[in-house]
């Protein structure tokens, strides 16, 4: 899927839970924020570029109900409802006020992942999936035809392989974003990050030395430590 690494809001009280969750959801390619109480996560959610909230019921301050319905009256953000096992009325009530979803505690960190992508599947915006369709990508005289697998600048072959040219459209269509390891991994090289393998570096160094040998200005590609990649 072409598309940006997805920002999860964690609204949950429970500090070690919150914090499992923020560390699987990074290794995944997600970016993470957090909140334990519930005003100061519905501000979050109110204010911030969440693409997604996971939201614990029982919260000190506003419980996740009273903040669905509050978050519901200004925005339509997905939202997975994080439950007691087998409290079916929470369930019930969370649905009626708008979640998306719900997962009951405790949960399988897997079938959460699988949720949380199918959830963003269901609500992508219509950019979003317009990006994904597209077949050609023009910029700055850096041309990517998708449905031919062929690349060029400035009227010249760019030779790259299937991988690379996967790995270049994904930052062309995302430029000036910084897309992280644990995402390209997933989506480009289609396995799980390892901080072992060099393999999505050796690419990017490829990518970037063919760009330059044709005049394209190294520094167009972008190696940000700790945090990823961007086209800018």
């Amino acid at each position: 899927m072409l598309q940006s690494p997805s920002r999860i809001l964690i609204i949950e009280d429970d500090l070690t839970l919150s914090a499992q969750l923020c560390s699987l959801l990074k290794t995944q390619g997600y970016l993470t924020q957090t909140s334990h109480e519930g005003e100061a996560g519905l501000q979050m959610a109110l204010n911030d570029r969440a693409d997604l909230v996971l939201l614990d019921v029982k919260l000190p301050d506003l419980n996740g109900f009273a903040l669905l319905r509050r978050l519901r009256e200004h925005r339509q953000l997905p939202v997975i409802m994080l439950t007691a096992c087998g409290a079916e009325e929470e369930r019930i009530r969370g649905l009626r006020h708008g979640a998306d979803d719900y997962l009951s505690k405790p949960f399988n960190l897997l079938e959460l992942q699988l949720r949380i992508d199918a959830v963003l599947r269901r609500t992508r915006s219509p950019e979003s999936q317009r990006l994904e369709q597209q077949w050609r990508l023009d910029v700055d005289g850096l041309t990517l035809d998708r449905r031919i697998g062929q690349a060029s600048y400035g009227q010249r072959s760019l030779e790259l392989t299937p991988i690379q040219f996967k790995l270049l459209w994904h930052l062309l269509t995302h430029r000036g974003e910084t897309l992280s390891k644990p995402y390209l991994y997933r989506s480009v090289l289609e396995r799980e990050f390892s901080r072992y393998d060099r393999s999505l570096d050796m690419h990017i160094s490829r990518i970037r030395r063919r760009l330059t040998d044709m005049g394209m200005a190294a520094d167009r590609l972008q190696t940000l430590h700790g945090r990823g990649y961007s086209f800018v």
